[in-house]
């Protein structure tokens, strides 16, 4: 029986037809919870993943660049050279938009799903004081502004504040025709064909949640999210820990060169290939140099790297001058003999040169950080969290 019919409802009827609009908006309200706290959890855990995580991918790809360039300083070769370039393109820059706020550890993170009290009553309001439950115009714009509301503390997992809402909507006057209106048909016909409409849509966004990638990854563990960011960061680690072990091994390879062609020879611009960043033979032969194990505990030190470096893992008492200020602070320095700090002695190298050409006495510390970590120097961080070598 259509809406536009003239034929009466049967008492029957009409309440077949209130318990059909009654369990679908049930099915209904019970996927649209579902898909919003879906939407909330992947929002969470991809801000948290990127905070956590996001650090250590920078650091896997430092180090991968450090290893392109040493293998490139080494070889001279040009597709050693073209590899080394392209893996230092993939480092952000310290002024990238997407990195600058992130700090080399994250703060502890919020739980990524709301709880289930904030799941209750954010269900109960959607059920009360959802916009379409009324035909009016303006009390669907009034419903809408407060639905956002609502929204925004669930995708907060706000309890206290969904609390606060239901209390303000506890009085909020109903639109929906009465139950023994004539009008009350065609509303629930109506009511049954969007519900259906809407519940078909939210299907397709739960699917389409789902395939994210940060959908994927959380349906790996979805009781456990946290713990699952925990084992990729031990993942992550492990990772990093062997790309600097490889580092140190063509550093201490780099020793002992082997025997070649010169890229010199052959009339090729040597000036055409730009130099790594940093490798810590760089400057080693021609250099005072020291290793790390030997530089003395009361030494003055002076770490060149960027805050970022500094912030994640630095030697406590070392003076911090990045190596683009050494020049405008040069009288900030001691006069006293000077051991020069960077990641792997690259930059402290080409600080050293400066430094000895101005009549100072300073040293290189072969290998940087990477060594001094290496050595079991102790080291701290800015915010107290466990050091690293960035």
């Amino acid at each position: 029986m259509s809406a536009e019919s003239p034929a009466q409802w049967s008492e029957q009827e009409r309440l077949q037809l209130e318990e059909r609009v009654a369990a679908t908006e049930l099915a209904w309200l019970t996927l649209d919870v579902d898909v919003e706290t879906l939407r909330v959890e992947i929002d969470n855990f991809a801000l948290v993943h990127h905070q956590l995580l996001g650090p250590l991918y920078a650091r896997l790809d430092e180090l991968d660049a450090l290893i392109a360039e040493t293998v490139a300083a080494r070889t001279g070769d040009p597709e050693a050279l073209r590899r080394a370039a392209e893996a230092r393109s993939r480092v952000a820059e310290p002024d990238d938009p997407a990195t600058a706020d992130l700090a080399p550890e994250p703060p502890a993170a919020a739980k990524v799903r709301p709880d289930r009290e904030a799941q209750r009553i954010y269900r109960d309001l959607a059920r009360r004081a959802h916009p379409d439950l009324t035909t009016d115009p303006a009390e669907q714009e009034r419903r809408s502004a407060f639905i956002s509301r609502v929204n925004e503390a669930y995708a907060h997992g706000d309890a206290v504040a969904l609390e606060e809402l239901a209390g303000e909507w506890s009085t909020a006057p109903e639109s929906a025709p009465d139950p023994g209106s004539d009008e009350r048909p065609a509303w629930l016909l109506r009511r049954l064909e969007w519900l259906t409409a809407r519940i078909g849509q939210l299907a397709t966004e739960q699917v389409r949640l789902e395939r994210t990638p940060m959908g994927e990854l959380l349906l790996l563990a979805p009781q456990e999210p946290e713990r699952l960011l925990e084992e990729l960061a031990e993942q992550l680690l492990g990772r990093a820990s062997e790309r600097r072990a490889e580092l140190e091994r063509l550093l201490a390879d780099a020793e002992h060169p082997p025997a070649g062609p010169s890229r010199h020879n052959g009339g090729e611009d040597p000036s055409s290939h730009p130099e790594p960043q940093e490798t810590r033979t760089m400057f080693a032969q021609a250099l005072p140099t020291t290793d790390a194990a030997s530089v003395p505990a009361d030494a003055a030190l002076l770490d060149v790297r960027e805050q970022d470096e500094w912030d994640a893992g630095h030697v406590d008492g070392a003076r911090h001058i990045p190596i683009g200020q050494v020049v405008a602070r040069l009288d900030e320095l001691p006069d006293d003999r000077l051991y020069v700090l960077c990641r792997v002695g690259g930059r402290s190298a080409q600080v050293v040169q400066y430094l000895v050409a101005q009549g100072r006495d300073a040293v290189n510390v072969d290998g940087g950080m990477f060594a001094w970590e290496a050595a079991g120097r102790p080291m701290v961080s800015s915010d107290g969290r466990d050091p690293f070598v960035l």
